[in-house]
């Protein structure tokens, strides 16, 4: 089971739980932030209650966040994460010192209207020239800082912008395309150890594959739920929140994403996130304009 959220031609999004490939709206709601704001133990009930399914096929999968959501993530928590940053950067101490001190990096990565989903196109900068995914497990908290849920997060980003000074992280992190999540959330109650997932990572270019990498959510230094109460103690987030918890798998120095890329990243339990890489904001002016849309 996932829950998602989705559009059937005509109508407007909404909050549903799919199930192979089928899709069922919750009853008594109409986003994904209402079931948000809800404990986990209101949640279960939330989704048992479900409308008439659907084929899959015949509706938009559409990014699982909406309202006042955001997406946040942690930075450095991967044994291969520091030795990269290190290894690109100008200023190596900063990755080094971060990686095992009590505060976590944490940084603000995207609302929810500028998120793009499987199957769409996520984004490169044009003034940067090196640009990697960064695959990570996600963690769906809710507006009580509860862990509600899982999803797969494509952190997209500008090495050679961070490289050159880590104070211009937000810009080699924050741009158009620049971050993906899957269609799903998976929900905590059924996902039996979040710290003992398989991530895979298969970058392909034409027929070849030209990157492939794998690791595991045992490798993460940090705890969950401690990653979740550092970002909520200075914070509320109503609508709740998406924090994708760091990459482990990240190419070598040598590799650089480049425009019809196609990125495939899979979570075992979890689910899949493909999307084909296109470059500059051009390509993702559709998503402000679809806001602007659903809000009148």
């Amino acid at each position: 089971m996932h829950l998602v959220r989705y559009r059937l031609p005509g109508g407007q999004p909404q909050a549903g739980v799919r199930t192979g490939d089928t899709v069922a709206p919750v009853l008594g709601v109409t986003g994904l932030a209402e079931l948000l704001r809800l404990t986990v133990d209101e949640l279960r009930g939330a989704v048992g209650k479900l409308g008439d399914a659907v084929p899959v096929q015949d509706v938009r999968l559409l990014p699982p966040l909406d309202g006042r959501g955001e997406v946040w993530c942690a930075g450095v928590t991967y044994e291969r994460s520091r030795g990269a940053r290190m290894e690109e950067s100008s200023q190596q101490d900063v990755y080094d010192r971060v990686y095992s001190a009590p505060r976590p990096e944490l940084f603000l990565k995207s609302p929810a209207w500028r998120l793009v989903t499987d199957g769409e196109a996520i984004g490169i900068r044009a003034d940067s020239g090196h640009d990697v995914p960064e695959p990570e497990l996600a963690v769906v908290a809710n507006a009580h800082g509860e862990i509600a849920g899982f999803t797969i997060c494509n952190d997209v980003s500008s090495r050679s912008i961070e490289g050159e000074n880590p104070l211009y992280i937000p810009q080699a992190k924050v741009f158009a395309g620049g971050c993906a999540l899957a269609t799903g959330i998976r929900p905590a109650w059924e996902v039996a150890n979040p710290k003992d997932l398989t991530i895979d990572l298969v970058i392909r270019r034409g027929d070849d594959e030209v990157f492939t990498g794998t690791t595991s959510t045992a490798k993460l230094v940090r705890e969950l739920q401690d990653l979740i109460d550092v970002l909520f103690a200075p914070n509320d987030f109503p609508d709740g929140v998406i924090l994708a918890t760091g990459t482990g798998i990240v190419p070598e120095l040598d590799f650089a994403l480049q425009a019809g890329d196609v990125v495939d990243i899979a979570i075992g339990e979890v689910g899949t996130l493909t999307n084909t890489v296109a470059v500059g904001r051009d390509p993702f002016a559709y998503l402000a304009a679809e806001t602007l849309e659903e809000t009148r």
